[in-house]
């Protein structure tokens, strides 16, 4: 009910490429947003996609954040998984078309998963390094062996709690953070902070699930007041950060 009526909400207050007067902003949502191009990697991520929904195999797993708001069972299947929570193929799409329209040459992910996501960014460019972090040695178990069959060798999967691992990678500089684990305000807050200061100015951090719970919203309006945030944009399913400081801070809601 939450997310309904947050949608509803978002539905008002948004807008498409006509109410946008920011010319960062409005090339971004013309040329990438809604961009109809039928991408060949698009073949690669819809098959990935469709042998995890018939792959019955199951595994036991360890949620280190706030877990499934479907799946309550420890032992569940590769296709259950597939269905509730890994990202969608729209999902999937656009986050190839964002890879592929920043160019970035290193790739944050915090919450693998079944790679879907992964998989989409991967298939961008070979050149570019993709580092993420899975909490479940199960599935990254699973996730690893994939990669390697897809041959997506720029992908560099690490095991473990996302505090842990964070802790060794702050010194690296990333362009592209994609934040798709720990669905908890408290959390989602703590691995911002630790990530400021591996950005800068061109970097790009994108939170899945701004609307999950009224504190993942709290998180996001946090985020957005932060003063080395410049620009946001809303799209109800992601948020994502800007840190130009050639920007004026600015905030839209796109619907995509």
């Amino acid at each position: 009910m939450y997310q309904i009526i947050q949608y509803i909400k978002f539905l008002i207050r948004s807008t498409n490429q006509h109410g946008v007067h920011s010319p960062f902003v409005y090339d971004l949502v013309t040329q990438c947003f809604y961009d109809k191009t039928n991408y060949d990697a698009f073949k690669h991520i819809l098959n990935y996609k469709k042998d995890l929904l018939k792959n019955n195999t199951s595994i036991k797993v360890t949620d280190l954040g706030a877990g499934s708001q479907v799946m309550k069972q420890k032992e569940r299947s590769i296709s259950s998984m597939a269905k509730h929570a890994g990202s969608t193929i729209k999902k999937a799409k656009l986050i190839h078309r964002l890879v592929k329209y920043f160019n970035p040459k290193d790739i944050l992910e915090l919450g693998t998963s079944l790679g879907v996501a992964t998989h989409a960014m991967g298939l961008v460019n070979q050149e570019t390094k993709i580092t993420t972090i899975e909490g479940c040695p199960n599935i990254s178990e699973f996730s690893k062996a994939n990669f390697k069959k897809c041959q997506l060798n720029n992908i560099d999967l690490k095991t473990g709690g996302f505090n842990n691992i964070l802790s060794q990678l702050l010194t690296n500089n990333y362009d592209f953070v994609f934040f798709d684990g720990n669905h908890q305000k408290e959390a989602t807050l703590k691995y911002f902070e630790m990530l400021l200061q591996t950005t800068y100015n061109d970097s790009v951090f994108i939170f899945d699930d701004i609307y999950w719970s009224k504190g993942m919203t709290e998180a996001w309006e946090t985020i957005k007041q932060h003063p080395k945030v410049t620009v946001t944009i809303d799209t109800f399913f992601w948020g994502v950060v800007f840190f130009r400081k050639e920007q004026a801070k600015e905030h839209f809601a796109i619907r995509i």
